[in-house]
């Protein structure tokens, strides 16, 4: 009898456990959470699995809300010694939909309209540059 008890205690542990990591798991944070409207336009991944991973983005943003860009450059993939860019722009059809893998990433008339540039470094240094081709007018 004290067997059957103890089994039960511990299938009732293991179950609410399970149901712990399953709530946890499904009420991450994500893109959808932050403030204002985030599409990503167009993207950029070489095909290097060996070396480095270079991911790039460019991405339409509504609002210029620093640390909620931040947080959006946080939530996109990096791989470890890799390097992400993700260069964010206010307009949607001045948002370039061709991003190349060699500076300056995409056709230089779009630079003027890039109000922000985040970067995680191979290392995990994170940088957020406001306006880095120059202010917007």
């Amino acid at each position: 009898m004290r067997t059957k008890h103890l089994i039960g205690i511990i299938i009732l542990f293991v179950m609410v456990v399970v149901i712990w990591i399953g709530f946890d798991t499904f009420t991450q944070p994500g893109v959808s959470d932050l403030d204002g409207q985030y599409r990503e336009v167009s993207h950029y991944r070489n095909e290097n699995n060996t070396g480095p991973v270079v991911r790039i983005y460019a991405v339409y943003t509504s609002d210029s809300l620093w640390t909620d860009m931040e947080a959006y450059g946080n939530f996109m993939p990096h791989t470890k010694y890799g390097n992400t860019k993700v260069f964010f722009f206010k307009n949607l059809e001045q948002t370039p939909e061709n991003i190349e893998p060699e500076p300056p990433y995409f056709d230089p008339k779009y630079q003027a309209f890039c109000i922000g540039k985040y970067e995680k470094t191979a290392m995990g240094q994170i940088s957020m540059v406001k306006y880095p081709f120059g202010q917007v007018e």
